[in-house]
Order: structure tokens, then C-alpha cells, then sequence
């Protein structure tokens, strides 16, 4: 029993040493009950919307207050013209749309009928149905609240229109959003796993002490996962065409250009794992906890950002997978101009620039 007592202690002596052991085994627990408990809600919250409203009477002043008022809606923007409508969808500012009719109040009081058109943004199909649901819901109780106060019949009739995928097929949301997580797995993931496999069995200080520079080594390790995840985006869209029916509405070359830069910076996250552990299985741990959960709950791949408390919303911002998956979906589904996705590829050029260099120079060129 004492040998037994003795070995125990050992074995508790060795995880206690061990600081990245124990962080796994207490911080992330801690970390997945927040994001399970918080990110992952069927809920919609706080989503930026638009209003038009040439009539700018009482009742839609009412209806704006009320919907305004509500958990689920901000009111980003008043439009003052209908062309800009399209506007703020591409640039990403509102998901819905609240058009009222002209001469909105005169109608329903004269006529005992008036109509809103509610214009969502169907790339998220699911995301689309609750939020046209919700504001018809709210438009519907302003309607009764209307028919206790007159003593009279009245109708609202909400038109819905989808726009970019007015089928709600849901392959129109998670293709971008597959693109990112697979490209995150085999660049990140693969690439950490190949260089640390070199350190565990004592190869890479063979392949270090070569005349071949070090960078030259670290590129040649990168260079097969680049080509790999190169023939798996071209995979992907021959897939999303041909077989799922999503078209590439965009520019095809501006989209290989943002996968490419997308691709850069999670190999550089590869790197930078390798730099930290020393063995295949934490490098799995790291990037598979590490990676791949953010980017299917905080990158709006599933669940909407919006939703989320403002702590997450701020942690979402520094997600690489984020800014890829929105910029696809604009480019892909909704077939805008380069030009309003600057932002996501400003940022994503930003990360990689700075990935690299931090992997770079944290890469130790000598196995001590």
C-alpha cells in the first residue's frame, strides 16, 4: 500500500509540475461551459436593422418604436431612399429590412388595410425565418393593440421577401462556413502535428543541423498542406456548384485571393502551436480545442454573433475563421464587389503578417 501511496504521489507530482497539463485539465471545463452556455443559442438578439419609411406617420412611428424596443432588434439605420436598401445589406450593417407603404397610417385608418415588407438577408436561412417571424410577430400585436383601441378591424400584411437564397436552402450557410473550418483544420491542425511529430522523434534536430536553412525547412513542411488545402477549396466549390446547387455569384478570383490569405494565417497558427508544445497529442488538444470550437460557435459559421453577450462578440473579433466566413459569404452568395470586403481582408492580411512573424521568430532553431 505505502508503494502504491508513493506512486500516486509521483503521478500527482508530475501533472502538478506540469503547467499546460493542468491548464487543460481545469481551464478548459471552464472555458466550454461558457461558450457551450453562451454561445450556442437558438435565440435571436440585439440584430442591426433598417427602417424605410416614406410615410413617417404615426403608426410606423409607432411600429419603429416597438420594434426598437424589443430584445431582438436595434435600429442601425433610418434609410432615406430605397437604393439603399441594397446598400446596407452588402456592407454588412442591417439583416433586416422594415419597409412600410406610403401613406401607411391613411390607409389602415381609411381603408382598414395597410402594408410592410420585411426584406431579410437569407444567406442564413435560419436566422432569416426567425427574424421576418419575430417582426411580424411584433407588427401583429401593434396591429391588435390598434383593433382594441378603434373598435375596429384592422390588417397589417407583412410581405416577406428572401434575399441571395430565396429558397432557404441551408447549403447557402454552412458551405462558407465548411470552407473555413476544414481550411483552419488541415493548415493549423496538420501542420502543427507535422513539425511536432519531427521534434518527438528526434528527426528535426537531424533535419536542423542540415546545410539547408531553417526557413527552408519550416516552408517545405508548409508547402503540402498549402497545396492540400488548395485542392480542398477547389474540391469545395466544384461541390457547391455542381452537386449542392450554391453558386459562386462573385468574383471567382477575389475569392481564391481571400482563401489564400485565409490559408496563410492559419498555417501560421500551425507554427505558432508548434513553438509551444513538444508533443503530437497536446499539438491535438491544442488546436482541436483551440481551434476548431471557436470557429463553430464564435465565428457565426452556426450560431449568430449578434446573439451573444458582448464579451464574446469582442473575443469573436480575434477569430480568423470570422472574418473568412463573412467575406466568402459576400463574395460567394451574395456576388458583391471587392470592395465591401475590404475589411475582411485588410484584417486577415493583418493576422498573417503578424502570425508570421511571431511564429517565426518564436520557432526555436535549436532543440535544447
Amino acid at each position: 500500500m505505502k508503494q502504491f501511496i508513493s506512486f500516486v504521489k509521483k503521478e500527482f507530482f508530475h501533472i502538478f509540475r506540469d503547467r499546460r497539463t493542468m491548464l487543460i485539465l481545469l481551464g478548459i471545463p471552464i472555458v466550454q461551459i461558457i461558450l457551450f452556455g453562451f454561445a450556442i443559442t437558438t435565440e435571436v438578439k440585439n440584430t442591426q436593422i433598417a427602417i424605410f419609411d416614406p410615410s413617417k406617420d404615426i403608426s410606423t412611428q409607432r411600429i419603429t418604436e416597438q420594434l426598437q424596443a424589443s430584445e431582438y432588434f436595434t435600429v442601425a439605420e433610418v434609410l432615406n431612399n430605397p437604393d439603399d436598401i441594397d446598400r446596407v445589406f452588402k456592407e454588412g450593417k442591417a439583416n433586416l429590412v422594415v419597409v412600410f407603404g406610403e401613406n401607411f397610417s391613411d390607409n389602415l385608418l381609411h381603408t382598414g388595410e395597410a402594408s410592410v415588407q420585411l426584406i431579410t438577408d437569407a444567406t442564413d436561412p435560419n436566422q432569416a425565418s426567425m427574424l421576418s417571424g419575430y417582426a411580424a410577430s411584433i407588427i401583429s400585436s401593434y396591429q391588435q393593440e390598434l383593433m382594441r383601441e378603434y373598435q375596429l378591424p384592422f390588417r397589417i400584411i407583412p410581405e416577406i421577401r428572401m434575399l441571395y437564397n430565396p429558397q432557404l436552402k441551408s447549403a447557402y450557410n454552412f458551405v462558407p462556413g465548411v470552407m473555413g473550418l476544414i481550411l483552419m483544420l488541415i493548415c493549423a491542425m496538420m501542420t502543427s502535428i507535422a513539425i511536432v511529430r519531427e521534434k518527438e522523434l528526434g528527426t528535426m534536430e537531424i533535419l536542423l543541423a542540415s546545410p539547408v536553412k531553417p526557413i527552408y525547412i519550416i516552408l517545405a513542411k508548409m508547402v503540402p498542406y498549402f497545396t492540400l488545402s488548395f485542392v480542398n477549396l477547389s474540391t469545395i466549390l466544384l461541390l457547391s456548384v455542381f452537386v449542392l446547387q450554391v453558386p459562386v455569384a462573385g468574383s471567382l478570383f477575389w475569392l481564391t485571393i481571400v482563401s489564400v490569405i485565409f490559408i496563410m494565417v492559419a498555417l501560421a497558427l500551425g507554427l505558432l502551436v508548434s513553438t509551444i508544445v513538444d508533443t503530437q497529442v497536446a499539438a491535438m488538444l491544442v488546436s482541436g480545442m483551440g481551434f476548431m470550437m471557436p470557429v463553430m460557435l464564435l465565428s457565426g459559421m452556426i450560431f449568430p454573433v449578434e446573439s451573444m453577450p458582448v464579451a464574446l462578440q469582442w473575443f469573436s473579433d480575434i477569430i480568423p475563421a470570422k472574418w473568412y466566413i463573412s467575406a466568402v459569404r459576400k463574395l460567394m452568395i451574395e456576388g458583391v464587389s471587392v470592395i465591401f470586403v475590404w475589411k475582411e481582408m485588410t484584417i486577415l492580411l493583418i493576422m498573417a503578417i503578424f502570425l508570421i512573424m511571431i511564429s517565426l521568430k518564436k520557432f526555436k532553431t535549436r532543440l535544447t
